[in-house]
C-alpha cells in the first residue's frame, strides 16, 4: 500500500511517501480501505515532536478515518454483527483506542483508561491506503454521510461535545464564549451550543471568518487581532444587560488566552480546556478562582458511545460537518501546511480514494 509515514521528528522533510506491506486484520480486528482523513495538530505534532511525549516512530500519522471495512480478522464478525457491516460497508473510525475491559472503559468513558491511545499519535493511524483498527471502534456510516464529511467528524465532534455537555455541562439560556471559531473543534462547538440553547459569542482571527461563524449559529464574532476579545465580551454582555461575565469558556488555544478567557467568566462560571496550540505554561491567580467558584475543567477526546450517537444526530441534518478544503494524497504536505498556516474554517481533509 501507498501510505504517508514519519521517519523522525523535524520539518516536512521527515514524513516519507512510501510503498508498505498491506496490514492484516487479526484477530478482533478489522482492516478499512481508507477513503479519506481529516487532519488535526496531532498530525502536526506527531512530525515535529512534543517535550515529555515520546511517539512510536517511524509512524503513519492521520486520526480521523472514513472507509469501507475491507477485511475482517477472526473473531471481529460478532462485533461488526449488530451494526450489520460485512466487507465493504461503509464506515469511519473512532480515533481513541482503549482496551474494553477496564472499569474506566465499563463506565462508558474510555479516554481515561489506562491503555487509552490515539490512532496517529500512539499507533499507525490513516493516512495510508489501508488501516487495521479493533472491531470496537468501526462505526456504521450513514449513506447520506460522504466519506470527506465523515472523516471531517470524530475528533472534533466529539472532543466539542464532551467539553460543551459532559465537562461544562452548558444549559439553555447561559453564555459561552468559544475560542478560534474556525477551527474544527470549535466550528462543532459552536453548532453544539445553539442546538442547546445557549446564546455564543466566539473569536476569530480575520474578518472574512465573521460571516462564516455567523451562519453556523455564532451570535456575535470577535475578531482578536484588531480587539480585545476580553473588553468585547464585556461591551456585548454590558449591551445585553445583567450578566457580568459568561457561564462558560471552551479554550483549546492557551498562552494568554487563557488567563485573559478567566477574566471574562461570570461566579461559578466553568472553563474548560483541551488544548493549547499558543502555549501550555501559564500563570493563575488563584484568588478568583475560589473567590467566584470558578471550575477549570481539562478535557480530551470522549466516549465511543457519544461518537455512535453524533453520527447519528448528524445524519439527521442537526449538526453538519464543516470541511474547510480537500487535497489528493500524494498533495498531504500541502495539506498539513494549509493547516499550520491556520488560515482555515473547519477541517482540511486528505482524499484518499482520489488517487494520487
Amino acid at each position: 500500500m501507498k501510505a504517508w509515514r514519519i521517519e523522525e521528528h523535524g520539518g516536512p522533510e521527515v514524513v516519507k511517501f512510501l510503498e508498505l506491506p498491506d496490514p492484516v486484520a487479526g484477530p478482533g480486528e478489522v482492516r478499512i480501505r481508507v477513503e479519506a482523513v481529516a487532519l488535526n495538530h496531532m498530525d502536526l505534532w506527531a512530525r515535529k515532536g512534543v517535550p515529555g511525549h515520546q511517539f512510536p516512530l517511524p509512524l503513519i500519522p492521520g486520526c480521523d478515518i472514513a472507509g469501507v471495512v475491507d477485511q475482517v480478522g477472526p473473531g471481529a464478525d460478532r462485533a461488526l454483527a449488530s451494526d450489520r457491516l460485512v466487507v465493504g460497508s461503509p464506515v469511519l473510525i473512532n480515533p481513541g483506542v482503549s482496551c474494553g475491559r477496564c472499569e474506566a472503559c465499563l463506565s462508558g468513558f474510555d479516554p481515561i483508561c489506562p491503555k487509552f491511545g490515539i490512532l496517529g499519535e500512539h499507533q499507525n493511524g490513516g493516512c495510508a491506503e489501508y488501516v487495521v483498527v479493533p472491531a470496537a471502534n468501526v462505526i456504521a456510516r450513514p449513506a447520506s454521510l460522504s466519506a470527506l464529511d465523515a472523516a471531517a467528524l470524530p475528533i472534533p465532534f466529539l472532543t466539542a461535545w464532551t467539553m460543551i455537555h459532559r465537562k461544562a455541562q452548558l444549559r439553555a439560556g447561559e453564555v459561552v464564549l468559544i475560542h478560534a471559531g474556525g477551527s474544527g473543534v470549535s466550528v462543532a462547538a459552536i453548532q453544539m451550543a445553539k442546538m442547546l440553547g445557549a446564546t455564543v459569542i466566539t473569536t476569530v482571527g480575520s474578518d472574512d471568518k465573521i460571516a462564516k461563524a455567523s451562519a453556523l449559529g455564532a451570535d456575535y464574532v470577535i475578531n482578536y487581532k484588531t480587539v480585545s476579545f476580553r473588553d468585547e465580551v464585556k461591551r456585548i454582555l454590558g449591551e445585553r444587560g445583567g450578566k457580568k461575565g459568561v457561564d462558560v469558556v471552551l479554550d483549546h488555544v492557551g498562552g494568554e488566552n487563557f488567563q485573559e478567557s478567566l477574566k471574562c467568566l461570570a461566579w461559578g462560571g466553568r472553563l474548560v480546556t483541551c488544548g493549547s496550540t499558543a502555549g501550555s505554561k501559564v500563570e493563575i491567580d488563584l484568588k478568583p478562582i475560589f473567590f467566584k467558584n470558578i471550575s477549570i475543567l481539562g478535557s480530551t477526546m470522549g466516549s465511543k458511545a457519544d461518537l455512535v450517537w453524533l453520527t447519528r444526530v448528524v445524519a439527521e441534518k442537526k449538526l453538519h460537518a464543516v470541511v474547510d478544503s480537500t487535497f489528493k494524497f500524494d498533495r498531504y504536505l500541502e495539506a498539513t501546511q494549509r493547516l499550520e498556516d491556520r488560515n482555515i474554517f473547519g477541517k482540511v481533509v486528505v482524499n484518499i480514494s482520489a488517487g494520487h
